[in-house]
């Protein structure tokens, strides 16, 4: 499963490898525990501690990542891919869309890929934001239609997926935020869209039709930056886990021009 996420993670600082600031080493740390709760984390870096003091010696990078890395099986390869087109055609999107920093990218996690990003405040609440939005969660989608020609059931499955996301803000856009193509001024909200959908068919054709358009608009960016899409997947297999800076160094040198 894929998620999206709009907050930073943070580590206990470790030993610094020379030529490292301790800057660098935490983003390093944080995106690779992309996925784990505080529970892990804590228990990863006590056992590292433990680790450092029957050696006696300082606890360094290498110790936490060791830790995080032992903390899940290895991803298969094929799956491995599969994950890295799919973030990063999440990361290719919300970059060309400017709606805001990629903080960093992990497939190491073994339940799924992540991607971390942030969201420039200034630009939302607007239709184009919202459509946006939509176009960048069905981006993984599109990448797996893209370049593997199947889809994976990666981006749905679960109430915090890309699918789910993607059906509610299309669900809301229809009928609360003043966005609909039928009665847009009426705020009609509800707990649950497949109740709605049920009783309301109409409706339902009119959010898929918003979803179907996004992924195209998404499949659309992904063929124009296609050396970029592929150059960021090849890094995120190879890597496992990606910070800013190095996702930032291959979304920035395939920028197109306006």
């Amino acid at each position: 499963m894929t998620a999206t996420q709009n907050t930073n993670t943070t580590e206990t600082p470790a030993a610094v490898p020379q030529g490292n600031s301790v800057d660098v080493i935490l983003r390093r740390l944080a995106t690779r525990a992309m996925g784990l709760t505080g529970a892990d984390i804590e228990r990863i870096v006590r056992e590292a501690r433990l680790k450092a003091r029957r050696g006696k010696r300082e606890i360094s990078y290498e110790d936490i990542e060791e830790g995080i890395r032992g903390n899940r099986p290895p991803v298969p390869y094929d799956l491995r891919w599969r994950w890295a087109f799919h973030e990063a055609g999440h990361a290719v999107v919300h970059h060309a869309l400017d709606l805001g920093p990629v903080r960093g990218l992990n497939i190491d996690t073994g339940q799924g890929g992540y991607n971390l990003v942030g969201f420039h405040l200034w630009a939302t609440d607007t239709r184009d934001w919202y459509e946006h939005m939509l176009t960048m969660l069905m981006a993984g989608r599109a990448a797996e239609a893209l370049v593997l020609k199947r889809i994976s059931s990666g981006s749905g499955g679960t109430d915090d997926s890309d699918l789910a996301r993607a059906t509610r803000i299309a669900f809301d856009m229809e009928r609360t935020l003043g966005f609909g193509t039928e009665h847009p001024l009426l705020y009609r909200p509800h707990r649950d869209p497949g109740e709605v959908f049920g009783r309301e068919p109409e409706l339902m054709v009119r959010v898929h039709a918003r979803l179907d358009a996004a992924l195209d608009r998404a499949a659309v960016i992904l063929r124009r930056r296609r050396s970029t899409f592929h150059a960021l997947a090849k890094a995120l297999f190879d890597a496992q886990a990606m910070d800013e800076t190095a996702v930032m160094h291959i979304l920035a040198d395939g920028d197109l021009p306006p």
